[in-house]
């Protein structure tokens, strides 16, 4: 993209479309290494506010104070979303539009002074050191999971507790991926995930096998291999997966969508530190609960010492918390 003097700023800017500046932002995300979550959130949220705006006859382009407390109340009243939800729209402008400073197409970043005076709540929440995700107790996990009859959903849930593993892992498991005979996973290389081989008990897998037999009453899309598909028989997205586990969450109490507190919010991460807390708690060693995570092996002692598979996996089944599925 050419870069402009400020005067032919607005003339150039109303020559470009939405659709057009989203997806030059995206490459330029994509270009400066941003993860693949991190790319597809800017991408759906500025579409949605995109949508909203032309509706409106605005643009992105256009966006003043008056336009962006038009766009806060239809997150919050028409779409019904939570304070920090609208602040993760903001947060897609605000990067949005340092892209456009860069290029040359804004003097300035209406959305910075935007959010503080208005998201302030928002920005205090998630930088407040004293802010946790919700961590529950193994019984709250038991009664969570037993109370969900979709065996898609328990599958969802139990995997992502039993182990440890991201959203954006789970979607991307294929049935390939799936070893019986060890009752193990092997994950899609991830930037953020060093260790591939996880390992699932025989709860999980008698819950695994349920949902493969429910899976064949899906009219599953030619060639789709997921593991978790929708109902229109497509790879289950991170929307599919987040609502499979709140909507149970929040049936049983454990997720408060009224909420913006941290600790009332039970979402898919935080079958994460669920798993993360309990093996520990279980004696699981440090060094083992980073293999099953996936985290990175930085220090040396980390890098030279190579663990055993098999022991790993005795490990894992001796501290992974028995749910009693049903």
């Amino acid at each position: 993209m050419e870069r402009v003097t400020s005067q032919t700023i607005t003339a150039q800017s109303q020559e470009i479309r939405d659709e057009e500046l989203i997806e030059r932002f995206i490459k330029d995300c994509q270009l400066r290494g941003l993860t693949p979550e991190s790319i597809r959130g800017y991408k759906g949220n500025l579409r949605i506010m995109s949508k909203f705006l032309r509706r409106s006859g605005f643009s992105l382009l256009t966006l003043d104070k008056e336009t962006l407390k038009t766009v806060l109340r239809y997150l919050l009243e028409e779409r019904g979303v939570s304070t920090r939800t609208a602040g993760d729209y903001f947060s897609a402008l605000s990067s949005l539009y340092q892209f456009l400073i860069w290029e040359g197409l804004a003097k300035a970043n209406p959305i910075l002074p935007f959010r503080e005076r208005y998201l302030r709540q928002y920005k205090t929440h998630r930088n407040n050191p004293n802010a946790k995700r919700k961590l529950i107790s193994v019984e709250e996990m038991m009664m969570l999971i037993n109370s969900v009859l979709d065996p898609r959903d328990k599958a969802i849930i139990t995997l992502l507790a039993k182990t440890g593993i991201r959203r954006g892992e789970l979607i991307d498991i294929d049935l390939g991926d799936i070893n019986w005979e060890e009752q193990s996973l092997r994950l899609k290389p991830k930037a953020k995930r060093s260790n591939r081989t996880i390992y699932f008990d025989d709860e999980t897998a008698i819950i695994l096998r349920r949902w493969l037999r429910a899976r064949e009453n899906y009219t599953v899309k030619q060639g789709c291999k997921a593991l978790y598909v929708g109902l229109r028989g497509e790879r289950l997205g991170r929307n599919g997966v987040y609502y499979a586990v709140t909507k149970h969450a929040e049936r049983v109490g454990l997720y408060d969508p009224d909420s913006d507190r941290m600790e009332d919010h039970f979402t898919p991460h935080c079958c994460r530190h669920w798993f993360t807390t309990h093996l520990r708690r279980n004696g699981l060693s440090r060094e083992f609960l980073k293999e099953l995570r996936g985290d990175s092996r930085s220090e040396a002692v980390d890098i030279y010492d190579h663990i055993d598979p098999k022991e790993l996996r005795r490990a894992y089944l001796a501290a992974i918390p028995r749910l009693e599925i049903v």
